[in-house]
């Protein structure tokens, strides 16, 4: 028996022709043994997707095709098999985990219809025999009365059970090799720490192999065997886990790791990787990575880098280690951005802005022919919090706990059921609209998704002046424009970009574009929906890295909603845990993360993927949550999160908790940190 169940050799993917060819995969190599966790890591658009859909051979034809390469399974060539063979092998052979679970599954059939389909290709199971079958596999992948999910569609599944459904899916052929790509990027961190654990004892009761594709450092840690890094196509750097989380030897790797927010970097500026990934229809004479890279020299732009291998099974792509070159100091990069100390702003803390009290935001639920109101969707239920001028604020949760509800309805974008919302000494919740758009410059929103946020047919300079023009800010067009040039240099980006489309521009590019509309109009408080989410982590500390300087330079206070918790460590300086439309846990920062008391905080924390466990090789202990969370149109009686707790009293059941304060050990959070458990009721 071979030891290598998939060998992938100088594999190379194109599209298009001609000057128009663009090379997705170039010359890609890499080993997965049997039993193996092999991690593709890499940013968006590097290759990762679709070296895995190269391997399946289900590159979509006529635009793209294999040009090059060897792909074997078990020293079987794939690439010579006839479409049909190919069949026999996707499913059964190898099965494949996709991104987006709604998109993968078919609307219009049953979850159990959808398996079935699977075990009569391959296992020739029809009847009972495949009812059983699917039962069986709805359990072993942790979904709940699986013969009442057995007829239900889709849509009637959380995300994180309809990734639970893929896997049965992928499980039900038995495969040797499971493909998963991004399979928890869309779930909040207690699912993700649900489906990775299904995911390793699967692979432990199995024996299968895994090929994760990923960006998340956190998640390679805690998975994989051996890593591969994935730049612009091409394969830069190979190790074993322990090695590549140790001593990561390629400046793209080294790059990462210094871009990732956390605790120990409050105050400092976050490493960046400067420009782009370059465009993959380019013919390259060098290095991909030398427009880019701190290190590189004459011929890093002259000569293609080859493959070197290191110590310990571990290989680079780089000239640095280049024996041929040697002796050649590799210099232990520490970027200035890293180390450079952010200004403190000068602020007096305790300066109120915003005061927030009991807000709710009930949504009405209409049924019968009248349209009665029969139930509320209780998205915010009593949530109360202050935040100083020139402070952050963060709001962290799970999706749809309301975090957003939150903010729109202190922008008054949907109108509260109930509460007060103060702002400089105003109470919005009474103004008329005339009154509430005279507020609206002094407070301003940043959306998750950049591109949705704005106008497509209108050029940047259109977008940005479009809220001076509301509130008359600026005296002449001339005036304005001149206001859109600096807002633009501002955000890091080129006054020359102004006449160009959403379209033309990159992720990251399009968030500056929002953050300097919001900042046009001057604003006092900026509430920030995820606006990093959808970003690559080395996008995202250019990102942090701007709004803590506009913070410092314009004492601007932020409530920032995030789910990423290292952002929060980064960034915030309060920190508040909603669950299921109220707030759970409130206090400073450091206390919180550092001393959390609710369990669902503590639940929240172990979650999360951790790159110490790469460099230690050991695994977390996760306070598990269990399940997910209830529908905020019935929520439980008492405590909201006792279903789920594993701490649950009789008491949590009956009533729910008042505000129970707790001393902080953080200088300047004496009585600030405030949880709604009875654990610590005196």
């Amino acid at each position: 028996m071979t030891k290598t169940l998939l060998h992938v050799d100088s594999l190379c993917t194109t599209f298009g022709s001609g000057e128009r060819l663009v090379r997705a995969v170039d010359g890609v190599s890499f080993d997965i043994a049997p039993g193996e966790t092999f991690a593709l890591l890499g940013e968006s658009g590097c290759g990762k997707s679709m070296t895995a859909l190269s391997a399946m051979r289900l590159v979509p034809e006529p635009a793209g095709r294999i040009s090059d390469g060897v792909i074997r399974l078990h020293g079987e060539d794939l690439l010579a098999l006839p479409e049909v063979a190919m069949r026999d092998v996707r499913g059964r052979r190898i099965a494949m985990i996709f991104q987006e679970p709604m998109t993968s599954l078919n609307p219009v059939l049953t979850v159990g219809e959808q398996i079935s389909e699977s075990l009569q290709r391959h296992l020739a199971l029809r009847g009972g025999q495949a009812h059983q079958r699917v039962l069986a596999l709805l359990d072993s992948v942790g979904i709940p009365d699986p013969a009442r999910r057995y007829g239900e569609y889709p849509h009637q599944l959380s995300g994180g059970m309809k990734q639970r459904v893929m896997i049965a899916i992928a499980l039900a052929g038995e495969p040797e090799l499971l493909i998963a790509d991004e399979p928890t990027t869309a779930l909040d961190v207690t699912i993700q720490a649900q489906v990775l654990d299904l995911m390793r004892q699967l692979q432990k009761d199995t024996g299968m192999s895994i090929l994760l594709i990923t960006h998340d450092l956190g998640v390679v840690a805690e998975m994989a065997d051996r890593v591969a890094v994935m730049y612009a196509g091409q394969i830069v750097e190979e190790a074993n886990r322990e090695s590549f989380f140790a001593d990561p030897r390629h400046p793209y790797s080294r790059k990462l790791f210094e871009s990732l927010p956390n605790m120990g970097k409050r105050g400092q500026r976050l490493a960046v990787i400067r420009g782009s990934v370059p465009s993959l229809s380019t013919v390259f004479r060098g290095c991909r990575f030398v427009d880019r890279c701190d290190s590189a020299g004459d011929i890093c732009r002259k000569q293609v880098p080859v493959w070197t291998p290191l110590d310990a099974g571990q290989g680079v792509r780089c000239h640095l280690h280049d024996p041929a070159r040697q002796p050649v100091p590799v210099p232990v990069e520490v970027s200035a951005a890293s180390t450079e100390k952010s200004a403190q702003p000068a602020l007096i803390d305790g300066d109120e802005l915003l005061s927030v009290e009991g807000l709710k935001v009930h949504f009405p639920i209409h049924k019968g022919l009248l349209r009665r109101v029969n139930s509320h969707v209780r998205a915010v239920d009593d949530v109360s919090f202050d935040i100083p001028a020139g402070r952050t604020l963060a709001l962290v949760g799970e999706s749809g706990c309301g975090k957003t509800t939150v903010g729109k309805g202190i922008l008054q974008l949907i109108p509260p059921t109930d509460g007060v919302v103060r702002f400089n000494g105003v109470v919005l919740t009474g103004l008329g609209a005339r009154e509430l758009r005279r507020q609206r410059g002094e407070l301003q929103i940043i959306f998750q998704d950049p591109f949705s946020s704005m106008n497509p047919r209108m050029m940047v300079t259109d977008i940005i002046e479009e809220g001076m023009i509301t509130q008359g800010i600026g005296a002449s067009a001339a005036e304005r424009a001149a206001r859109v040039d600096q807002l633009l240099k501002q955000v890091g980006l080129s006054p020359e970009l102004k006449h160009r489309y959403p379209h033309e521009f990159s992720g990251g590019q399009r968030q500056r574009i929002c953050i300097a509309r919001a900042l046009a109009v001057e604003p006092k408080l900026i509430v920030c929906d995820e606006p990093t989410s959808a970003l690559d982590v080395s996008v995202q500390a250019q990102i942090l890295n701007l709004l803590k300087d506009l913070q410092d330079e314009l004492g601007l206070a932020f409530l920032f909603i995030t789910h990423d918790l290292s952002v929060v460590e980064y960034l915030a300086h309060e920190v508040a845990v909603m669950y299921l439309g109220r707030i759970v846990e409130q206090g400073h920062v450091e206390e919180v993360l550092n001393n959390p008391l609710h369990p669902y905080t503590r639940a929240l924390l172990s979650a999360v993927p951790s790159i110490e466990s790469g460099e230690q090789g050991i695994e977390r202990k996760v306070l598990k949550a269990e399940g997910e969370m209830p529908s905020p149109v019935n929520p439980p009686s008492g405590c909201h999160f006792h279903p789920r707790c594993p701490l649950v009293m009789d008491e949590c059941r009956r009533e729910y908790p008042p505000p129970f304060f707790v001393k902080g050990t953080v200088k300047g959070s004496e009585g600030a940190h405030s949880t709604r458990c009875f654990l610590y009721k005196e």
